[in-house]
């Protein structure tokens, strides 16, 4: 895969040398709510699935990118394409700017339609699509400004501390005639 560049960001593969910035990912627990992760990943878990990184998205289902900073090349998130099914032309988005200086600076939704045109021309999907909890403002705002369109509600279905959070579902659907 190419890496896909836009003004701000390009996306790119990842690299062995990406470990230390996914371990501090991975293991920050105010992700894992929406990640649903439950327990720390060691990095000897997180080196064999750098191992095995390289797969292919029909193979594994699944496909995570690196988001960079242009000017500094410096890693700031991810964007993955998860739930892969090329049946039915579809599959989720999941994204996150890991500090907080780098939030706000329009690398996301850059990002967002770069991984975009990529599923829509070499994929050939007709649907992305993303799962959002209610109080996830900043998100919402995020897939709404990139065209996703709020479909659906998942009443009570994220379980945070002793309570439940609903959860909308937002799709982007391409006309692909």
């Amino acid at each position: 895969m190419t890496t896909l560049k836009g003004e701000k960001i390009f996306l790119r593969a990842l690299e062995r040398s990406d470990l230390d910035f996914l371990y501090a990912l991975e293991n920050d627990e105010n992700g894992w709510e929406v990640s649903n992760t439950t327990t720390p990943y060691s990095k000897n878990i997180l080196e064999k699935y750098l191992d095995n990184a390289h797969r292919d998205i029909y193979e594994v289902k699944q496909l995570r990118l690196v988001i960079c900073e242009q000017a500094s090349e410096k890693a700031v998130g991810f964007i993955d394409l998860f739930d892969f099914d090329p049946k039915h032309s579809r599959a989720g988005v999941g994204i996150i700017i890991f500090s907080e200086e780098n939030r706000h600076q329009g690398f996301a939704f850059e990002a967002l339609q770069l991984i975009n045109q990529y599923a829509i021309k070499h994929l050939h999907i007709h649907q992305l699509y993303a799962s959002i909890t209610e109080d996830n403002i900043q998100s919402i705002k995020l897939f709404t400004k990139a065209g996703y369109v709020k479909t659906g509600v998942k009443k009570d279905w994220i379980k945070s501390g002793s309570t439940y959070k609903n959860e909308f579902l937002y799709q982007l659907i391409h006309d692909v005639h």
